[in-house]
């Protein structure tokens, strides 16, 4: 899906092949499609936020601007892949996963 599979070569974080090598899907289905997966990337960046809360405070007991420090650290680190996992997300609400979508089926051979 993505040019290069690493999600922290920032210059390549949003390039994506044209289409599908597989089945032949077109990524970009209208202009500006991936824009609802900035509500994905809100929801999963909430998630994470109150998983390094949960995290630092309550189970490692540091003090409350240490807590939201680590907050802070755990979203810059993997901003990257929150990004693309969001569009990943998001593109799977739309286009249903068809494992049989690429192959050349032979018809039926008897004569």
């Amino acid at each position: 899906m993505y040019l290069n599979n690493n999600p922290y070569r920032l210059g390549y974080l949003f390039k994506m092949h044209e289409r599908c090598s597989h089945c032949g899907l077109k990524y970009k289905m209208e202009p500006s499609f991936f824009y609802g997966a900035m509500y994905v990337s809100y929801g999963l960046g909430v998630a994470l936020a109150i998983a390094a809360f949960v995290i630092a405070f309550l189970f490692a007991g540091t003090e409350l601007i240490n807590s939201f420090i680590a907050i802070i650290v755990t979203l810059v680190v993997l901003m990257p892949v929150i990004i693309r996992l969001s569009r990943n997300i998001w593109i799977n609400f739309f286009v249903k996963y068809d494992a049989g979508a690429g192959e050349v089926t032979s018809g039926n051979t008897s004569r």
